[in-house]
């Protein structure tokens, strides 16, 4: 698919998402053993020759088992070995190709003798993928141990077992999965080859449910600023933008949220909700150039996980000059989204404020006519190459985009994401406020800002859809900002229920993918 390699929870994004997009756990692992068997039909003598094949009780084993279907309809001789009992195959569609394999192919429960390996001219690990997390433990790190020893030609199906521990399996061929996965090189995983298994193409290009597993969860022991702080830089011609703003970073999770404001304006802000803390700078009605040190040091004070700067505060140029020097000191320290008055300091016609970092770490938010005025272009465009436009902003700013409009377009010139979850009724004013908050809340909670400009795109679009019914036309911004929990609830759960018939991504449960709502 021309994708970067995949860390694992994305891969569980992906695999979510087209399961969302109607591709169902049976056809996809269907599709995988099918491939793996072509696969491992290169590297065979003709049949009627023996194969083993060593499985785990999750999809992986479960790709295995299918691709041992497949090479016994086609005349070969495999042989599986179950590393766990199978009591413990973990989601249906794995439990459902163990039971078809157990028909017609000899079956092993446990580890193969080292005396056995080497009477096999091949063998398929199928024990670990992609959900598999720290050190092997047995009997996997013995399988890995035993293969290893062996010397015997091994083909690993996704990414070999163990990859990126102490004492990974390091195969002869490796089969990816549709893409690529992190960490997979000729040195670990000998020859690689790419194969689809039918993913929807849409689930590689759109947001989706899926997206809801970037959420960070608190633990069970988590305490009262382990999940981020929030300093938020706005205000003086506008008081509501940068209160929507963090009242939409605290509903979206984030622990503590600081406003820095213009004195004039900081009681105002502070009126909205007692949740907020609000600090004023400056005693003018907006941030100037003096104020620009004082900021830093406020902000820099608090020490935040993020900030979101530009809400509210206008264009003049000496407010521009402040948040400029606020910038030039807290970045690339501290992960920043620019949102509304902020998007000024990203100058087409001349160097903006960062020379430094990654675009992990810095989020834009433009709409059409400020992604226009980023261009460099007179009036605002709008047409399916803005993703490809996007994209080499992206890489020219060295940061991350979200282009929002009726279609947002997520970007950080590397990898390419479209939400087109949302409703005509949700373009009201402070919209985009709560938009940049939910953004701003995720980055401060160490999501990249690729992860959360897509989520959030997705979340509060999908947050409109689901208030229309009962908002209809009359949706303002204070609605999607009390629309928020009640919508992670839903797609947290729908999460939840996917894992409960997984041991990983690939599973049941999820909602179809839900674009533009109705409009009647």
């Amino acid at each position: 698919m021309g994708e970067p390699p995949l860390a694992p929870l994305e891969v569980a994004v992906l695999e979510a998402n087209a399961v969302a997009l109607g591709a169902s756990i049976d056809s996809l692992m269907e599709n995988a053993g099918k491939v793996v068997a072509e696969e491992a039909a290169r590297h065979l003598p003709p049949p009627p020759s023996k194969v083993g094949i060593i499985c785990g009780v999750g999809n992986n084993g479960g790709d295995g088992m299918m691709a041992g279907i497949h090479l016994r309809e086609w005349g070969y001789q495999p042989e599986i070995w179950l590393l766990r009992p199978a009591a413990e195959i973990r989601g249906s569609a794995a439990r459902r190709r163990w039971e078809r394999a157990t028909t017609s192919i000899p079956v092993h429960i446990g580890c193969p003798e080292p005396s056995t390996i080497g009477t096999f001219p091949l063998w398929i690990d199928a024990m670990l993928g992609t959900g598999s997390r720290g050190d092997l433990r047995e009997p996997y790190a013995s399988a890995v141990r035993e293969l290893s020893a062996s010397r015997a030609p091994v083909l690993s199906v996704d990414l070999p077992t163990g990859l990126g521990t102490s004492s990974p399996l390091v195969p002869k061929w490796t089969v990816a999965l549709e893409v690529l996965k992190n960490g997979m090189t000729p040195e670990t995983c000998g020859e690689i080859v790419v194969r689809s298994i039918g993913m929807p193409p849409e689930a590689h290009r759109r947001t989706g449910p899926g997206e809801f597993l970037l959420f960070p969860r608190p633990g069970p022991r988590t305490h009262k600023g382990e999940m981020g702080r929030l300093v938020i830089v706005g205000g003086g011609p506008y008081a509501g933008a940068p209160a929507l703003a963090g009242l939409a970073a605290l509903r979206a999770g984030v622990d503590m949220v600081y406003i820095l404001a213009p004195a004039p304006t900081a009681s105002v802000i502070q009126s909205f909700s007692p949740n907020l803390i609000v600090r004023a700078v400056g005693t003018e009605g907006r941030f100037g150039p003096p104020d620009g040190k004082e900021l830093a040091r406020e902000a820099l004070s608090r020490r935040p996980d993020a900030l979101l700067v530009g809400n509210g505060a206008g264009r003049d140029p000496g407010t521009l000059e402040a948040l400029r020097t606020l910038v030039r000191e807290a970045h690339p320290r501290v992960p920043l989204v620019l949102d509304a008055d902020g998007l000024s300091l990203a100058d087409p016609s001349g160097d903006p404020p960062w020379r430094d970092g990654s675009p992990d770490h810095l989020l834009l938010t433009p709409n059409g006519r400020e992604f226009a005025r980023l261009l460099g272009h007179a009036e605002e465009t709008s047409s399916p190459a803005d993703a490809a436009a996007t994209g080499e902003l992206a890489r020219r700013l060295r940061a991350t985009l979200l282009k929002k409009g009726p279609e947002d377009v997520i970007s950080d010139g590397t990898r390419t994401k479209v939400n087109e979850t949302h409703h005509p009724a949700m373009a009201v004013g402070g919209a985009g406020d709560v938009l940049a908050g939910v953004a701003a809340s995720l980055l401060a909670r160490r999501l990249t800002a690729f992860q959360a400009g897509r989520l959030a795109a997705y979340w509060v679009g999908l947050t409109a859809v689901r208030l229309f019914p009962e908002r209809s036309f009359g949706m303002m911004a204070t609605d999607l900002l009390e629309g928020l929990p009640g919508t992670l609830a839903a797609g947290l759960q729908a999460l939840e229920d996917l894992q409960g018939t997984s041991d990983g991504a690939r599973g049941e449960g999820l909602p179809p993918v839900t674009r533009t709502g109705p409009v009647p």
